[in-house]
C-alpha cells in the first residue's frame, strides 16, 4: 500500500457550552462584503447632505435617511456588495454572479420604476392641489416625489460603491 499523506481536515470551530459554534459579534467586522456595503451606504447618504446644500443652498439632515438624490445609495450599496463579493470569492463564482444580478436589478429599479413613480407622484400632487377646497381629497397629504434616481445619480452611486469596495478589500488584504 502506498503511503499517501492526506491533508488533515481543518479543526472544527470552537463550540459553546451547548455544543453550538461560538458566535462573536466582532466577526461581522471581518466580513468584507458586508463592511463595504454598509460603508458605501453611509458615505452615499452623507454626500447627499452636501449635494443638497450645494444645489439648494440649505442644509437638510433628512437626506441622511431619505431616498433619491445624488449619489444613489442603492447603487453604491449593491455595487460595493457585488465587487467585494467578487474580490473575496472570485469573479467567476456563483456568489458574485448572484450579487451582480441583484445589483443590476436594484440599479434598474432605482432609475426606472422608482423614478417614474416619483414623476407620477408629482402629477398627482398637482391634481390634488388644484382640487376645490370642498373636495374630499383636497386635504390629502402630498405624496413623496423624490423616490427614484436619474441615470447620472445611479452611475455616481455605482462608481462610489466600486471605489469603497476596492478600498475595503485592500484594507482586508483581498485581491492581492
Amino acid at each position: 500500500m502506498d503511503a499517501v499523506t492526506a491533508a488533515a481536515p481543518p479543526p472544527p470551530p470552537p463550540a459553546s457550552a451547548a455544543g453550538a459554534p461560538a458566535f462573536s459579534y466582532l466577526a461581522v467586522f471581518s466580513n468584507c462584503p458586508l463592511v463595504a456595503a454598509v460603508l458605501a451606504f453611509a458615505i452615499a447618504q452623507s454626500i447627499k447632505v452636501f449635494t443638497t446644500w450645494y444645489k439648494e443652498n440649505r442644509w437638510d439632515a433628512k437626506q441622511l435617511i431619505g431616498s433619491g438624490g445624488m449619489p444613489s445609495s442603492h447603487s453604491a450599496t449593491v455595487t460595493a456588495l457585488a465587487v467585494a463579493v467578487g474580490m473575496q470569492e472570485g469573479f467567476a463564482s456563483s456568489l458574485f454572479a448572484t450579487a451582480a444580478v441583484f445589483a443590476s436589478v436594484v440599479m434598474y429599479d432605482a432609475f426606472g420604476v422608482r423614478l417614474h413613480a416619483g414623476k407620477q407622484a408629482e402629477v398627482l400632487n398637482q391634481i390634488v392641489y388644484e382640487l376645490p377646497s370642498e373636495h374630499p381629497l383636497a386635504e390629502t397629504r402630498p405624496l413623496r416625489e423624490l423616490l427614484g434616481h436619474t441615470p447620472l445619480q445611479v452611475f455616481a452611486g455605482g462608481v462610489l460603491g466600486f471605489a469603497v469596495a476596492t478600498f475595503t478589500a485592500m484594507i482586508a488584504g483581498l485581491g492581492s
